[in-house]
């Protein structure tokens, strides 16, 4: 399976750096071909303006989107790999989606509603946060992860089976904890 992974974290040394490593390591032992967008490196520009709504409408897109539209098309699943700040993912990912996600290339709006035109067969998504579980749980804070993008997203879009794994306290456990969730990681892309 041909699999685009969309990586949102600055800091080359982050965990979120390690979870890339393992998923794309994990992901080409299984056999799939990987491609990495790696925003922050790519400098991705990810503000939505007047002139990119503009190109969507006229269907003249910008020649960044239209890359990755192609990595998006030539993908049959999708990894996004990012950290959790103030409950949504860093801007440049958000953007991203913004800029990528056009209509009638990833969702359409008729006389029944919208609906979605990617035909993915998955996706994970792969979170790190600073905060503990118990908290997230106990607030609901848990839902206003997965849902934005699991759900209103990705699911609206169309991709079928998306999974979401969340890695709490990241900052602040041990060097074995790290292991043991960099392990899981492995788990969840060999079920890919």
């Amino acid at each position: 399976m041909n699999v685009l992974i969309i990586y949102a974290h600055p800091n080359p040394r982050s965990f979120n750096r390690a979870i890339l490593d393992r998923v794309d390591a994990t992901l080409r032992e299984q056999g799939h071909a990987t491609q990495i967008h790696d925003l922050y490196q790519m400098q991705f520009r990810c503000i939505l303006d007047s002139e990119d709504l503009l190109r969507n409408w006229r269907g003249n897109l910008a020649d960044d989107v239209q890359c990755e539209q192609a990595a998006v098309r030539w993908a049959q699943g999708l990894v996004l790999i990012y950290p959790i700040w103030w409950f949504g993912p860093p801007a440049i990912l958000k953007g991203w989606i913004d800029r990528v996600f056009t209509r009638k290339f990833a969702f359409d709006i008729d006389a029944h509603g919208m609906h979605g035109l990617l035909t993915h067969e998955r996706a994970l998504i792969l979170n790190t946060l600073g905060g503990d579980e118990a908290t997230y749980q106990r607030e609901r804070w848990h839902e206003l992860l997965v849902r934005p993008i699991a759900e209103g997203v990705l699911g609206a879009c169309g991709v079928r089976n998306v999974v979401h794994q969340a890695f709490y306290e990241v900052p602040s456990i041990s060097h074995a904890e790290r292991q043991a969730m960099l392990d899981q990681v492995g788990v969840l892309a060999t079920a890919f």
